[in-house]
């Protein structure tokens, strides 16, 4: 730990509730633990001794962390977004044409996915308080690549919906369990690269994908067109790592099998500066009310409203957009790399520059700026044949916006404690995001080709609103600490808390601010499954 008191007050403080819990009776123990107490803090009763957090240890632990569950997240998200994009890829390859498209159809085809999400957010929320997520994510992964793959032979809008539906239903848990992953694994400092790392494989598959898309393009097969060959071949790649998934993917940090029993314990020492709790499987109706009646979660529903606004149609008709420029297919498909290159940069910049700075609403902010101007650009440049370079840097300008969206993400789940509160939060946050792109991808019609001015203007209004959104945020944030400082007054605590999770291990920062302070371990909050409101030593962080 940062402050040698706090830690040594720490293990003491451990110790004692581990010989005062070793007194009962084994079963008796066993039953009260599991039922009341977080799993983390039941391993460490178990283990029957505690252990302090180095800097050493640390980075130890948190490289062994990263080295397991990068690699299968990034995957996962990578095959989601890929498959959800073959829509728009196949639009260039001739689906809108063979699959007769008309009108609205096509645009519903990309929001039905976000419908049917939508819906689902409420039921995915509860059984992801129930299931282990390792497990959970292999069979949905399965299941929506099994979805992309029957979508081969489909040719009419009827059966083209239905497969997006259930390609929508199974990919619908994939956001908030990977948020829950990333708060049950990592201190809040560590989270806003963790999830802007698995988000920009958005702007990967921009790259990578538009790449295999031109060269699935042209293959040339008497038995499938080139947009079945795309559904095809990207739905059986998911299937395969969907297997991957399965044996690799810890469900929990206790559950883990990569990591010793020490490692463990050091995995829940890091996380208890969090003062999230870990994981109880234990679905709590309080909780759900709270995060009903929190204003925060309908900001967080604001946030990821505002922005999916622009996400969905862009996303769905991205291609088309670079097509009415005057390009022909493969040329769509090639200027649609640098769009990604841009997210990926906008994306991983924008969690460094949060990471640095230890504030996530000023940099959604500045995140915007750019977005906006490029949705100007692309209003008022004539599309006329002779200003293609600058509508092609105005489009691509646009593509910051993708990095604003994990820092929602990461801003929601820093300020949110209780198992079943944060799972609730992460389904408003999702909801938010399914509404907006349902609504945005309605807003571009084929029908308002080439300028698309109805959906750009809309773009330009929702990123706009985001920079209000932040200032209000913030604002409500500082009002909770307040709140804070005057219960822990009141209940005999200093006003002042280091919040250690935004700190580096060893870091003595926290001495620097004046009075009293309370080293923020509080082992008697950390793994009691409370929320931000009830626990006191919770500070949020803007």
């Amino acid at each position: 730990m940062s402050h040698p008191v706090g830690a040594e007050h720490g293990k003491r403080a451990r110790d004692e509730q581990i010989e005062s819990v070793g007194a009962a009776p084994p079963q008796t123990q066993a039953t009260s633990t599991k039922s009341k107490q977080d799993d983390a803090l039941e391993l460490v009763v178990e283990a029957r001794h505690s252990t302090i957090l180095t800097p050493e240890n640390n980075a130890r632990v948190l490289r062994k962390i990263d080295m397991r569950l990068l690699p299968i997240l990034l995957g996962i998200y990578f095959l989601q977004q890929l498959d959800k994009s073959t829509l728009s890829y196949a639009s260039v390859f001739g689906l809108v044409e063979k699959a007769h498209l008309h009108g609205q159809m096509y645009s519903w085809l990309g929001a039905v996915v976000y419908l049917v999400q939508l819906v689902a957010q409420p039921f995915v929320a509860y059984i992801l308080v129930k299931v282990p997520l390792g497990k959970f994510l292999a069979v949905t992964t399965f299941l929506w690549g099994l979805s992309l793959t029957c979508m081969t032979p489909v040719n009419d809008f009827a059966g083209l919906l239905v497969c997006r539906m259930f390609l929508g239903l199974f990919e619908a848990g994939v956001p908030p369990a990977f948020i829950a992953i990333t708060q049950m694994w990592y201190r809040r400092i560590e989270q806003p690269v963790r999830l802007g790392s698995w988000y920009a494989m958005n702007g990967v598959v921009y790259m990578f994908g538009s790449l295999i898309t031109y060269g699935l393009g042209h293959i040339h097969s008497s038995v499938f067109e080139p947009y079945q060959i795309i559904f095809l071949f990207f739905g059986l790649l998911t299937i395969a790592f969907s297997v991957v998934i399965f044996y690799f993917m810890p469900d929990s940090p206790v559950q883990s099998k990569f990591l010793g029993e020490q490692d463990k314990l050091l995995t829940i020492e890091r996380l208890r500066m969090n003062q999230q709790g870990l994981e109880t499987h234990l679905w709590k109706w309080e909780h759900v009310k709270e995060a009903c009646l929190d204003l925060k979660s309908y900001f967080w529903f604001a946030f990821t409203f505002s922005i999916s606004i622009p996400s969905g149609g862009i996303s769905t008709f991205g291609p088309l957009i670079i097509e009415a420029f005057g390009f022909n297919q493969f040329q769509t498909i090639l200027f649609n790399i640098p769009f990604g290159a841009v997210q990926l940069v906008s994306t991983m910049g924008g969690a460094y520059l949060a990471t640095l700075l230890k504030l996530k609403g000023p940099v959604i902010a500045l995140l915007c700026l750019p977005a906006i101007a490029g949705c100007v650009m692309l209003l008022v440049i004539p599309h006329d044949g002779h200003h293609n370079g600058a509508l092609l840097a105005g489009y691509y300008i646009v593509s910051v916006y993708p990095g604003i969206t994990p820092l929602i993400y990461t801003w929601s789940a820093a300020n949110t404690a209780g198992e079943t509160k944060k799972k609730v939060v992460n389904g408003i946050v999702l909801v938010g995001q399914c509404a907006g792109n349902v609504l945005g991808s309605n807003l571009y019609t084929t029908t308002d080709a080439p300028l698309y001015r109805r959906g750009l203007r809309s773009n330009l209004a929702m990123f706009c609103v985001l920079v209000l959104l932040c200032m209000l945020n913030t604002a409500y944030l500082a009002f909770l600490n307040k709140k804070h400082e005057k219960r822990r007054v009141f209940m005999g605590k200093s006003a002042k808390i280091v919040n250690h999770s935004m700190q580096a291990v060893g870091s003595v920062e926290g001495d620097k601010i004046e009075g009293p302070v309370q080293i923020a371990v509080a082992e008697d909050n950390a793994f009691k499954d409370l929320t931000d409101w009830a626990n006191e030593d919770f500070v949020y962080v803007y």
